[in-house]
């Protein structure tokens, strides 16, 4: 009874501690490296017994798959990295983020390297001379480009070939990876050790792995028990995808292109205000994209630069666009910072949305009161006097005085005057006015 009873407590422990599958279809960018980092914290704080990154991927930036392979090696959760479904791929950087997975795994009819580095910019013409274009080079203070090619695949070299020692996989075919572009499908990865399994899908995945230890950060031994566990599958949310949206390389040299006009176009013509304001919030975002940002830093950035907007608003006169720029970066800014999967952390979407409409509602009561004070006639001051209607009360020769709004003013018109009529006032010069004379009612 008593060894029934443990038996059923394990497999509730068991029960209790769920797989959780993250999946990572496209480029490897920003998005896709917060979207990673945030589900290993969520696997963590359920206690899960395995993450699974079910990967599709033609690479992406170094800087990015840095983040999740970091993401991955600090995880106290056991990380598999499984390429699926039959089909998918995991070259360039998914290569990397394979090699460092406590699991490696691919299903059939997939593939892995070609994990060159590759750097972003304009090819160099085929044929030229590399003599000159070492010169060029050099003359702009730089390394040539054949050293600096070295220098970075040298660096992916030892990179891929560290995670291949740590997780005792195949560390000369992961060289080759990088210096030859080489690539294997599944069956070969799996015979040259490149891979621990081939499975069919995640339930033989999970089958198959099931027993096997691993050693997970701090140099913990973990056994998996995960066959039969509860699955759960973590969606990349609507924020998600929509900093991905941004982070898609032709989206973001969109955006930089807009931010670099508009604020050219700005200092060009000072006072549109408009170009600059939409040039600053493209720029920063561009910035994001290109991972010269991290998530956090870029939406502090744009709530900053929203708030900026939105006091200058008061100060300048923009028509509006400083205010509405301010609340468009303050919204977006606010999205990059509202982190849902940690209780208790980022900024929920109602408030952002609540001191968004706040704050727009404010613009508007503010504007509206001001278009309506500018159609109000004159009250007071010179204007005010134009069109009033006043009474002579002494004509001498020249010396005209006349009774106004109860002040006394010398006054001028073409036209003889004498005490007693109405005038009314048609200009102001100085201290004197220039008045016409009233025709009587009913005349």
């Amino acid at each position: 009874m008593i060894a029934l009873g443990l038996a059923a407590a394990i497999a509730q422990v068991v029960a209790d501690r769920p797989v959780i599958v993250l999946e990572v279809d496209g480029p490897i960018g920003p998005a896709t490296a917060d979207y990673v980092r945030r589900g290993l914290e969520k696997a963590a704080n359920r206690k899960a017994a395995l993450a699974v990154l079910r990967m599709d991927t033609p690479g992406g930036l170094d800087t990015s798959m840095r983040e999740i392979i970091k993401s991955i090696l600090n995880s106290e959760v056991p990380v598999a990295v499984f390429v699926a479904p039959n089909g998918a791929r995991a070259a360039s950087a998914g290569t990397y983020i394979l090699y460092a997975a406590h699991v490696a795994a691919m299903a059939p009819a997939t593939n892995l390297g070609a994990a060159t580095p590759v750097a972003i910019g304009m090819p160099s013409a085929p044929g030229g001379d590399e003599k000159g274009k070492e010169k060029s080079d050099s003359k702009r203070g730089g390394p040539p480009a054949d050293a600096m090619t070295k220098k970075q695949i040298n660096d992916a070299a030892a990179y891929i070939r560290g995670l291949a020692q740590l997780r005792g996989r195949n560390a000369e075919w992961a060289e080759r990876a990088v210096r030859e572009a080489v690539s294997l499908s599944a069956a070969e990865a799996a015979r040259a050790r490149v891979i621990d399994v081939v499975a069919r899908d995640l339930d033989d995945l999970l089958a198959k792995i099931d027993g096997r230890s691993v050693t997970v950060a701090g140099g913990q031994s973990v056994k998996l028990a995960v066959a039969g566990a509860k699955v759960e599958t973590i969606v990349p949310d609507w924020r998600t995808k929509l900093l991905s949206a941004l982070a898609n390389p032709s989206f973001a040299l969109i955006l930089m292109m807009l931010g670099i006009y508009g604020i050219w176009f700005e200092f060009s013509n000072p006072g549109f205000v408009f170009p600059g304001v939409i040039g600053a919030i493209c720029l920063l975002l561009a910035m994001f994209a290109f991972q010269m940002l991290p998530v956090n830093y870029a939406g502090l950035a744009l709530i900053v630069l929203g708030l900026g907007f939105m006091i200058a608003e008061v100060f300048f006169p923009s028509f509006g666009s400083l205010g509405i720029g301010g609340v468009i970066a303050f919204v977006v800014g606010g999205i990059f910072l509202m982190d849902t999967e940690i209780p208790g952390f980022g900024i929920p979407l109602p408030l952002i949305a609540g001191i968004a409409v706040a704050t727009a509602a404010f613009m508007i009561l503010v504007g509206g009161m001001a278009a309506k004070a500018r159609t109000r006639p004159v009250v007071t001051g010179r204007e005010e006097l134009v069109g009033a209607g006043g009474e002579v009360i002494e004509a001498a020769g020249n010396e005209v005085w006349a009774r106004v709004h109860g002040e006394t003013w010398r006054v001028r018109s073409p036209e003889q005057l004498a005490p007693g009529s109405r005038v009314r006032v048609t200009g102001v010069d100085g201290l004197v006015l220039d008045v016409t004379r009233e025709s009587p009612k009913g005349s």
